[in-house]
């Protein structure tokens, strides 16, 4: 095709035949939308293997389809597949430049000079809201130094950036690539550089950038190697603690990281992101594990979500992450998978640290949040007593801790509470008040429509271990207060009348006490009898 000036096509658009300049009844119906304005195409492709694709031919006028491009105002994505070289490639090009409404791109498959040729282009595009380049594209340096200047120019203020699968950015290309960041760091939303071969160098390079990206919430940086990145890892870790941040979602799967490696990471990590994937790192052993427990268990942890599949966790794995939960507060889903190496004791340290029922105290100091542990199907391999303490966290959260003591301690020991003295009566009475819906919660297995009980106690019963509970405490007391006595007419030695308002009072509190164990057996009796 022949260069023509823009003022041809405005002055032909309204009358000329799409069918005489498509090779395809598809590409017509595409020209038409943009022409009418049909707000209905916001995206189509130009190339591609996808459905409702301008799929360039030998007979397609590109000149018409740049031009409709540029004036399109509901044209809001273009996936860029193909672009053919010469006169047809410069005029898609220049359509691209011109448009008002384009706010995606994503570009793939492209040699170096159409790259270059519409990294000049998007300068032109001051709405440019997203960016993905994918890794089919034969890019140089050139070609990333031009995408460089674009965002070093900060003309486009980029809420996502994504560079997937490139294989020709590595170190060297992260090390370009990170000054243009600092141009678009005050807009950046996401950045994904996946698959990119990156390493420490480039990481490092990366983490210097990172430092204007304060409005950034996910960071996705899987499938780079960081096997020998614990410098990078560690920057990393203290960019994620002392920076200015929004971000939230961490992403490092498969980077082959070391436990040296998550060593450095994990406490920046986990203190600073709400997701963290970690998974397929097969190089991470107990011994890494160990690191990372310490920093959930961390009173600062701010993880929600983690992910460590593919990691080979085992029993030892399992007993030291189990020391991470045992206090935290914040974690919700950790998923793993089965390799089958984690035997009764990995799960038994697990359980224990969901409900260690050793004492009441020690429940309610066990982990009332986290309610997954698992991805995919094989839920059935946890063990029954760890899936209802999920179940209870998820789906019961506010009566997790009490529903567990109930269920673990039928007779509650109130001798440890005696030195509270009858002050703390009332509070007893208030704890099985906010306890008493438990008795009525239901559970959910998966599958299944109906439910079951979480504790199967009647409401009388449950009326009976709390009023046998407070007589036994009320019992307890007599020691306590005959001791609180003798240091009262200590410190009321010689004076006769103080001596006797307290022997009165005293006199009067066991009075009281034995009318209320009075009260409670006589309750006792009648429930048990129900």
């Amino acid at each position: 095709m022949g260069r023509r000036e823009y003022n041809y096509y405005q002055a032909n658009a309204a009358n000329v035949n799409l069918e005489e300049i498509t090779s395809s009844a598809e590409n017509a119906k595409i020209l038409q939308q943009l022409r009418d304005g049909d707000h209905k195409l916001d995206c189509f492709n130009v190339g591609g293997p996808f459905s409702h694709s301008f799929i360039i031919d030998e007979g397609d006028d590109l000149g018409w389809l740049g031009y409709f491009i540029g004036k399109s105002e509901y044209l809001q994505r273009l996936n860029l597949c193909y672009l053919p070289d010469g006169e047809g490639g410069h005029a898609i090009v220049g359509g691209i430049a011109r448009s008002q409404s384009l706010r995606y791109m994503f570009i793939n498959n492209l040699n170096n000079d159409g790259f270059t040729w519409i990294m000049r282009a998007l300068g032109s595009l001051s709405q440019l809201e997203e960016l993905s380049i994918w890794g089919d594209n034969n890019v140089g340096p050139d070609g990333w130094y031009e995408l460089r200047t674009l965002l070093e120019s900060g003309v486009c203020q980029l809420k996502e950036l994504c560079l997937q699968g490139n294989n020709y950015i590595g170190n060297e290309g992260m090390n370009v690539l990170s000054n243009g960041l600092r141009g678009i760091g005050s807009s950046l939303k996401e950045l994904r550089l996946e698959n990119n071969f990156i390493g420490n160098e480039g990481l490092s390079s990366l983490v210097e950038a990172l430092q204007t990206c304060t409005s950034l919430e996910r960071l996705h940086l899987s499938y780079n190697d960081f096997s020998s990145a614990a410098a990078g890892l560690s920057s990393l870790s203290d960019w994620l603690q002392t920076a200015p941040m929004s971000l939230k979602n961490l992403f490092l799967a498969n980077c082959r990281i070391s436990d040296v490696g998550l060593h450095a990471l994990a406490d920046g990590a986990v203190n600073q992101c709400e997701i963290l994937a970690l998974d397929r790192n097969e190089s991470i052993t107990s011994t890494g594990l160990s690191y990372l427990s310490n920093s959930i268990q961390s009173d600062s942890c701010r993880v929600e979500t983690l992910w460590l599949q593919g990691i080979p966790i085992g029993d030892d794995g399992m007993e030291v992450l189990a020391q991470g939960l045992v206090g935290n507060q914040s974690l919700t889903s950790l998923y793993l998978n089965d390799d089958n190496s984690i035997t009764s004791a990995g799960w038994v340290a697990f359980s224990a640290a969901l409900c260690d029922t050793s004492s009441v105290n020690s429940i309610y100091l066990s982990n009332h949040t986290i309610h997954s542990i698992w991805d995919g199907d094989d839920g059935e391999t946890i063990p029954q007593d760890i899936s209802l303490y999920l179940q209870l966290n998820g789906e019961h959260p506010q009566y997790a801790a009490r529903c567990k003591i109930l269920m673990s301690h039928p007779h509650l020991n109130m001798e440890p509470l005696l030195h509270w003295g009858l002050k703390f009566l009332p509070l007893a009475v208030d704890w099985f008040d906010r306890a008493k819906p438990c008795t009525a919660l239901t559970i959910y297995d998966e599958g299944l429509e109906s439910g079951r009980r979480v504790l199967e106690v009647s409401e009388d019963a449950f009326q009976s271990r709390a009023l046998t509970a407070m007589f036994e405490f009320i019992r307890g007391m007599p020691m306590e207060v005959m001791k609180r006595r003798k240091e009262l007419i200590v410190a009321a030695y010689g004076d006769n009348d103080e001596i006797a308002r307290i022997d009165e009072r005293y006199r009067e509190a066991l009075e009281q006490r034995d009318r209320k164990i009075e009260q409670l057996e006589e309750e006792i009796k009648r429930l048990r009898g129900l």
